[in-house]
């Protein structure tokens, strides 16, 4: 059966049910698209939040990556950086002809042109996504820059849906390394905070040090940033740390040592670490990435530290 040339006639396919999927899930069903979704996690004893959830918003769950690709007319990879390229191995064998498959992924270009290359192989129609920031407070709307051939064919159909598209190149690799040139600055930015704040705490210099940062930028509120920062790198810093390796692989593909990036991956892979030993709470309760005070998330980790320094 041939894919509809209307996008609201299509069955959009999910790949990946995370933070990302299921907002696109939300706000593809309150559209009215029928939407199938899989995960990783389906089969396994952290399923169940994904099927409640599917189940709540009259999502259908496929069995496996190919059984998405075979009823869908358009596939959305929303996977973490490191399995953009393994995903589209996985549908690519029972992609339908012509289907579009749009990588929402933040990886190197390099990855996001060997993801094409085994879409197009195998019938269907690959077009990098960029998401330009972060998704939670736009939702489907969230600024996304798409690259390829089918980019600027894609992007007005997106915005029938509700997407905020639009074509940055036909050329592979434009719109993705916008992204990650962009993530060098905004996830470092994150790293560099949290190690400054938490450094500063240690000393009892923090009052000191944001009066100078504020001082030299005034257009940022550093209290509010530094709480954000901290909240999201507590809650999202597995996924920030693969996307920093993703960004430190595009540097290195620009013929540059990837000092900064890969700096930042390693600070977010840390916070993440702490996180998943409890350092800060368990997920879902108060405290938890939660906290307004960056300070307290600050003591946590200090907490930690001088815990893990003792005799």
């Amino acid at each position: 059966m041939a894919i509809p040339d209307d996008p609201t006639q299509w069955r959009i396919g999910l790949a990946g049910y995370g933070e990302v999927g299921r907002i696109l899930a939300e706000d593809l069903r309150a559209a009215g698209l029928p939407v199938t979704a899989f995960d990783i996690k389906l089969g396994t004893r952290d399923e169940a939040p994904l099927r409640a959830h599917a189940a709540a918003n009259g999502v259908a769950l496929a069995a496996s990556a190919a059984d998405l690709a075979a009823q869908c007319d358009c596939i959305v990879s929303a996977v973490t950086a490191s399995q953009a390229v393994a995903v589209a191995e996985a549908c690519a064998p029972a992609v339908r002809p012509g289907a579009w498959f749009l990588d929402f992924n933040s990886a190197s270009p390099g990855a996001k042109q060997r993801a094409a290359q085994v879409i197009d192989a195998a019938g269907g129609r690959y077009v990098e996504g960029a998401v330009m920031t972060s998704v939670p407070p736009y939702r489907i709307r969230v600024p996304l820059l798409l690259g390829g051939g089918g980019a600027a064919t894609l992007a007005p159909l997106l915005n029938v849906l509700g997407f905020a598209a639009r074509a940055a190149s036909d050329q592979l690799g434009v719109a993705s390394a916008t992204k990650m040139c962009r993530s060098v600055m905004i996830k470092g930015l994150e790293a560099m905070v949290i190690e400054s704040l938490t450094t500063a705490r240690a000393y009892g210099v923090e009052d000191a040090v944001l009066a100078s940062l504020a001082e030299t930028f005034p257009g940022i509120d550093w209290e509010k940033q530094g709480a954000y920062f901290f909240q999201r790198v507590i809650e999202h810093g597995r996924r920030r740390a693969e996307e920093m390796r993703e960004v430190a692989q595009t540097v290195r593909e620009a013929g540059l040592a990837p000092w900064s990036a890969q700096g930042t991956a390693e600070r977010q892979a840390w916070v993440a670490d702490l996180a998943a030993r409890g350092v800060f709470g368990e997920r879902g309760t108060e405290g938890f990435a939660r906290s307004r005070d960056w300070r307290i998330e600050a003591d946590r980790i200090l907490a930690d530290r001088n815990k893990q320094n003792d005799p």
